[in-house]
């Protein structure tokens, strides 16, 4: 089977839907089958395109047996929402067309968050007579008007109206947790053409290990209970939270803080730590994909935070389950739901409220103060992680694409 996969992130870029796309594309190739991937020049989240890469308008390279391609977009960086849209209107027009000129696809994939990549897609599969699959990574617009990116306007409910149309015209949609499949059940799609593929872990590369004793001295953590967030540092993240509790428990010369990662709140961040001289924060930027595993197992405990939206109910952070593969325990700081519910079911960690810094130090504190809790809470991750393999998911979805491939032919609809 040939699959064409549209999306605008993918390695080297570093975040979690390149991730997917990549560690799920490399098995189905492993597999036997073809994997096009159409995307753009390498820039997120800087804005800045990566070296040895430019942004032309067409351009091919083969990636472990993935055949990619790149096309020309609107680059920003991941903090100008109004650029962004730019950015992803961009791309929806140029993979549009590269989509087109690829030879003889079996089924046309689509990634969300931003859904005019989705939109894309569904424009290629109805010009080409293809089966079209929509992944929803992210429930837009609903996660943009929860940060405040926009509020309730009619550019909203034509983007309300675009998201509905796409869920109507997809033969089946993947989405990335329960939650996601009973909201798009209830938005004019039928249950029956909804998977759900979690988010999962290349084991391959983030399992338990010893600890890189060079790495820790290096970054000044020999002796520490090293507390770590890594990841997007983002608004729907809200890192403040993180800082205050560093603030806490600044007068414990024991616990350090390790923050990794960028994005649109990290020079806030950095000048936030700066402006209350906290030596217990560690902030380190952006690290290459291939050390975060390393990066993971100088841990004691690692973060997850979002703001406190109803929307972040529905969502699974994928750190989660690189944390389960390394054995690192796990304080969530988000909205009660999907999340929170796997914590709690496999006992890996402890979950607070979202933005609760006196909580989150209270929690850091119970934690470096019993290793017995602590190692117990390690073992059930480590438990948990084969729950989650990228090799099972990653087939989950091959059979998906199958299937839907296997449909009769699609109807031709007039747009």
């Amino acid at each position: 089977m040939h699959i064409l996969f549209l999306t605008d992130n993918f390695p080297p870029e570093s975040n979690a839907p390149a991730n997917r796309t990549y560690e799920h594309a490399i098995r189905w190739v492993e597999s036997g089958n073809k994997v096009t991937v159409i995307t753009c020049a390498p820039n997120f989240p800087s804005g800045k395109v990566f070296p040895g890469y430019r942004n032309r308008w067409y351009q091919r390279e083969e990636m472990n047996g993935i055949q990619v391609v790149r096309v020309k977009t609107y680059i920003t960086a991941n903090e100008r929402f109004l650029r962004r849209i730019v950015d992803y209107m961009s791309f929806m027009v140029t993979g549009t067309i590269a989509a087109l000129i690829q030879k003889k696809p079996d089924v046309i994939v689509a990634t969300s968050p931003q859904f005019f990549c989705g939109i894309a897609g569904m424009i290629a599969a109805t010009l080409r007579s293809k089966r079209f699959v929509v992944e929803i990574r992210d429930l837009w617009p609903d996660s943009i008007v929860a940060l405040g990116m926009m509020q309730r306007s009619p550019g909203i409910r034509f983007l309300e109206w675009l998201e509905r149309l796409l869920y109507k015209r997809a033969d089946s949609i993947v989405v990335v947790t329960e939650a996601f499949k009973r909201v798009i059940s209830e938005r004019c799609a039928e249950p029956g053409k909804i998977e759900v593929v979690l988010n999962g872990v290349d084991t391959t590369k983030f399992f338990p290990a010893e600890r890189n004793e060079e790495l820790r001295t290096s970054i000044g953590l020999q002796g520490k209970f090293v507390v770590a967030y890594i990841g997007t540092h983002g608004l729907a993240h809200n890192l403040s939270t993180v800082v205050e509790s560093a603030r806490k428990l600044a007068h414990n010369p024991n616990i350090a803080f390790l923050l990794i990662g960028t994005g649109a709140d990290y020079a806030q961040i950095a000048e936030t730590i700066k402006m209350y001289e906290l030596d217990n924060v560690i902030l380190l930027g952006q690290q290459p994909r291939e050390r975060i595993p390393d990066y993971l197992r100088l841990c004691d405990v690692s973060l997850i935070t979002l703001r406190d939206t109803e929307v972040f109910t529905t969502v699974i952070p994928s750190k989660i389950f690189e944390c389960m593969g390394v054995g690192v325990p796990v304080i969530t700081s988000v909205p009660d739901g999907e999340l929170t519910r796997i914590v709690k079911d496999r006992r890996c960690g402890v979950c607070i409220p979202p933005e609760s810094p006196d909580e989150m130090a209270d929690a850091i504190q119970m934690l470096a103060d019993n290793p017995r809790q602590l190692a117990e809470y390690r073992e059930n991750s480590m438990s948990a992680s084969k729950h989650y393999s990228r090799d099972r998911l990653a087939q989950q979805m091959l059979s998906v694409m199958t299937a839907t491939s296997l449909q009769d032919d699609p109807v031709k609809i007039s747009t």
